[in-house]
């Protein structure tokens, strides 16, 4: 149950919005990044995400505002693009020791690989059925399960308008960043 409610709120993610705060800005990082990372080529989550499919396991140069990072390890970052709706996970790996909690509301440029993690029909089925129970059971808060059935029913939907069957979450392995001025 806890896998299937860190997907459904990681497909939350992907289209929540959020105020972000650019007046913080880090002063110390868990991990210095290693070299200048050009702006010029770096896009947007949300350009990232449109051509998502065909990027799967390349480099790519990420720019946008950190949301949220892990506070107990931090090894991954939610970053948002400049619509303000689009998200992305950051895995810290490479050179990246960790995201450092005063980054939130920074603008960041990464540097990674782009993953997708496929979730098949009868995953998201199973997943479904194990909903149902838990509201038959009436476990949980009825708006947290109303959310997790509308996300569930927005990957069906998605999967139907795009003749998939499975939903992709794509995320990034952060090999680099750097604070953008």
């Amino acid at each position: 149950m806890k896998k299937l409610f860190f997907i459904v709120a990681a497909a939350c993610l992907l289209t929540a919005t959020s105020c972000v705060n650019n007046n913080k800005k880090s002063e110390t990082s868990q991990e210095q990044p290693t070299a200048a990372l050009s702006a010029s080529e770096a896009k947007y989550v949300e350009d990232i995400l449109k051509d998502a499919e065909k990027n799967v396991d390349k480099e790519v140069v990420l720019k946008g505002f950190i949301t949220h990072t892990c506070k107990h390890s931090g090894r991954r970052c939610f970053v948002m693009g400049k619509d303000q709706k689009t998200s992305v996970r950051v895995e810290a790996k490479g050179n990246i020791g960790g995201f450092n909690r005063e980054l939130i509301g920074s603008e960041v440029i990464i540097k990674g690989i782009l993953r997708e993690n496929r979730l098949t029909k009868e995953y998201i089925d199973q997943a479904e059925e194990e909903l149902k129970e838990k509201q038959g059971k009436a476990e949980g808060n009825g708006e947290t399960c109303d959310a997790e059935m509308n996300n569930i029913q927005s990957m069906r939907e998605w999967m139907k308008a795009n003749n998939k069957d499975y939903y992709s979450i794509y995320y990034i392995d952060g090999t680099e960043y750097e604070v953008a001025e």
